[in-house]
Order: structure tokens, then C-alpha cells, then sequence
């Protein structure tokens, strides 16, 4: 029945050599960075709080601290 794992990419030869493809793989890389980050390191993966305000003050200091930790990391690219 099935054949297995197919590999290779489902979107055609002709869209992914464009520069704006390339453009959108480096851009979607910086953002599962950041989510990966946020769930892993700020504790989203498994909330500790019920209900939306709770959730959502929870997920603004995860976003915070996530923004800070990446400010510092491209103020030391900058200075050195």
C-alpha cells in the first residue's frame, strides 16, 4: 500500500530558485527559533496558568525575555 517516505520538496523547481523563496526559508528559520525558544526555555510548552489573562501575562514575559536575550546577543555581534 504505502510506498514509504518520499523525500524531496513539494514545491516546484521554478518557485524555489527565487530570490524571494530563499528570502522566506531564512525569514520562517528566525521564527521557529524564536517559538522553539519560547516553549523550551519559556516554559510555554506546558503553561503553569488557567485562564487567558494569566496565560497571556505568562507568554509576554516568555516574548520579553526572549527580545532581551536576542538584544543582547546583537549588541555583542555589533560590538565586536
Amino acid at each position: 500500500m504505502g510506498r514509504g517516505k518520499v523525500s524531496g520538496s513539494a514545491v516546484d523547481g521554478r518557485t524555489a530558485r527565487g530570490k524571494g523563496y530563499a528570502m522566506s526559508l531564512r525569514r520562517r528559520k528566525m521564527i521557529e527559533e524564536a517559538f522553539g525558544w519560547i516553549k523550551t526555555v519559556g516554559g510555554l510548552r506546558k503553561t503553569r496558568h488557567k485562564g487567558l489573562e494569566r496565560l497571556s501575562g505568562q507568554a509576554l514575559f516568555a516574548f520579553a525575555a526572549y527580545n532581551l536575550t536576542r538584544m543582547l546577543s546583537l549588541m555583542r555581534t555589533a560590538a565586536a
